[in-house]
């Protein structure tokens, strides 16, 4: 176990956020969704959220403060991560790659449309968090050559199951909505399943690979 002399440097990690809230700043996804198990397993916090680099933990104001919620924090913080599952989740998530922004972007990349889905679809992905909108997966794992930014004006509406590539990584839109990421295809499965006890297909930590398939989406 970590000495104590090392809790000033847990300390700077830990900001309020909130009457209830504090957010314990992490290495990467996976030490956060480590610390975020940890945490729940103690049965001591109300929710634990874990973000890409971050835990956001919501605690009880009306029993403790934020002295001692920082306390307990770094003493967690001071314990060894629990390991990863052995049985990790993995999904292999068929794409067909027609987005709006898919030829522009190879233009934009100095690549050809197979160049770019052959990348896109020979990496080694991990769903880092969900969030923006409900469902919506932010995945690691892109390839360099594929890093570009969001578009200048958001769409207003973009359809479920849509992919677009943006700052490093992959977003998946579980449901339609508004956003600004460059599209490059759209997968048929389904991702939002009301008679599931968990509606959404996607989840933390899961694995996934993409899959190119032939055809055209259907309106």
């Amino acid at each position: 176990m970590p000495s104590n002399d090392r809790s000033t440097d847990y300390d700077s990690r830990i900001t309020a956020c909130g009457d209830d809230l504090i957010s314990v700043a992490m290495e990467n996804s996976v030490s956060a969704q480590q610390f975020a198990t940890q945490l729940r397993a103690t049965g001591t916090w109300m929710e634990c959220v874990p973000g890409i680099e971050s835990v956001v933990v919501q605690f009880d104001a009306a029993r403790t403060d934020v002295a001692d919620v920082t306390d307990e924090l770094i003493a967690q913080l001071n314990e060894d991560l629990p390991a990863e599952d052995v049985v990790i989740s993995r999904l292999v998530l068929p794409v067909f790659y027609d987005g709006p922004d898919l030829l522009p972007l190879c233009e934009q990349l100095g690549m050809s449309r197979d160049e770019l889905v052959a990348l896109h679809c020979g990496g080694d992905y991990r769903v880092e968090m969900l969030g923006f909108t409900p469902g919506f997966a932010y995945v690691g794992g892109l390839d360099d050559r594929l890093n570009v930014p969001r578009l200048a004006e958001p769409r207003q509406h973009i359809a479920a199951g849509s992919i677009g590539i943006a700052g490093g990584k992959t977003g998946i839109y579980a449901l339609s909505g508004p956003g600004g990421w460059p599209l490059i295809g759209r997968t048929p499965l389904t991702l939002f399943d009301t008679t599931a006890d968990n509606p959404f297909v996607l989840s933390a930590g899961m694995r996934i690979r993409f899959e190119p398939l032939d055809g055209d989406l259907a309106e």
